[in-house]
């Protein structure tokens, strides 16, 4: 069976201002000073085992000519554009629906667009392993993360631990307190969710028959719109109509046929300015400043990113973030960075949007 890819990139990463705006979300920024957008990292990470045409982006409207320009070997047809967000499950359900629409037998890879992977061999091998075992079974098949800490800032799936290679998902768990945490990662059970997938086309549209029957009768309907002048109208209308629900909620936490591939492949879901930390080079103080020009005195376990070409003195700090985006600046401690998607709200509502 073919192989298609959906890469989800509509969200505005908020946890990233000021770098992230909603003009110019995490996933088209290069975040980890690569060369590459998280967005492109993403693309050339799924080309060996994708066509170029069997790729879908699947984002909100306002960022479809960022996608454009970032990854210009995709037609503008491969482009999904959502008018309003909507959560996984509805981005899921579209491109799906369109593939149905061109072909009733393939593969599909669902992955967001803004994950760093560095073990990219053995990463490699877990998708060929995985596209095989999905065209053999009908399993909606997620890929597992072993822990490495005991981390509250993801979910977590507990599987059956048979010692078989796919194990039988058990339940999905939401993020969960440092002591529930510790419990997970030392019963050996429990993986982190990565948001990723892997299933047949057939496998995944039985499950949104059976379990989300509103937004597959939404999508379904539009089989003989897709690729067509009318598929836009159609789009808005559909989503206008459609519930906002992820698809762990809807399909994945409900569905008996949930299998799980753990590995550790170097992943992080790069969710916030302390987990790229954590991905920097530091100098001797763990200051993570790249080659910008920085004077750093008393200043220690600090992140400081800078527009290019832009000077600063910092002095007396433990454990901040620094982030100037050459149109706003965010200084904050790390251990408050959570906190960050409030006060960008905030700071919307008080001076207006355009500053977010």
């Amino acid at each position: 069976m073919k192989t298609y890819c959906i890469i989800m990139a509509g969200g505005v990463g908020s946890r990233f201002w000021p770098a992230s705006t909603q003009k110019k979300p995490k996933q088209f920024l290069d975040i980890l000073g690569t060369g590459e957008t998280l967005l492109q990292a993403t693309y050339r990470r799924f080309k060996n085992v994708c066509d170029t045409n069997a790729f879908m982006v699947v984002t909100n409207i306002e960022y479809k000519n960022l996608v454009l320009e970032q990854l210009p070997e995709l037609s503008e047809n491969q482009i999904l554009c959502e008018p309003f967000m909507r959560n996984t499950a509805p981005c899921i359900a579209y491109a799906a629906y369109k593939i149905a629409s061109q072909t009733n037998e393939a593969n599909l890879i669902v992955t967001p667009a803004d994950h760093l992977i560095t073990k990219e061999t053995v990463f490699n091998s877990i998708v060929e392993k995985a596209l095989t075992h999905t065209s053999t079974y009908n399993h909606l098949l997620t890929l597992g993360i072993k822990p490495s800490r005991p981390d509250t800032g993801y979910g977590y799936i507990e599987f059956t631990n048979d010692g078989n290679e796919f194990q039988k998902v058990m339940q999905f768990r939401e993020k969960p307190d440092l002591h529930t945490a510790r419990q997970f990662v030392s019963s050996g059970n429990f993986v982190w969710n990565s948001g990723m997938f892997f299933w047949s086309l057939a496998s995944v549209l039985d499950a949104f028959e059976e379990h989300l029957p509103e937004i597959n009768t939404l999508f379904k309907a539009g089989l003989k719109q897709y690729n067509t002048q009318n598929e836009k109208q159609f789009i808005e209308d559909a989503y206008q109509q459609c519930p906002n629900i992820s698809i762990d909620y809807g399909i994945m936490e409900k569905a008996s046929n949930v299998y799980t591939i753990n590995a550790d492949i170097g992943w992080s879901d790069l969710g916030t300015w302390g987990s790229v930390y954590t991905h920097l080079e530091v100098n001797p103080y763990k200051n993570a400043i790249g080659e910008q020009s920085v004077v750093l005195e008393n200043t220690s376990n600090s992140l400081i990113r800078l527009p290019k070409g832009k000077a600063a003195i910092i002095e007396g700090l433990d454990g901040y973030i620094i982030v100037d985006s050459g149109e706003a600046l965010l200084i904050i401690r790390k251990s408050e960075e959570q906190r960050i998607k409030q006060l960008r709200e905030k700071l919307g509502k008080k001076f207006g949007d355009k500053l977010i």
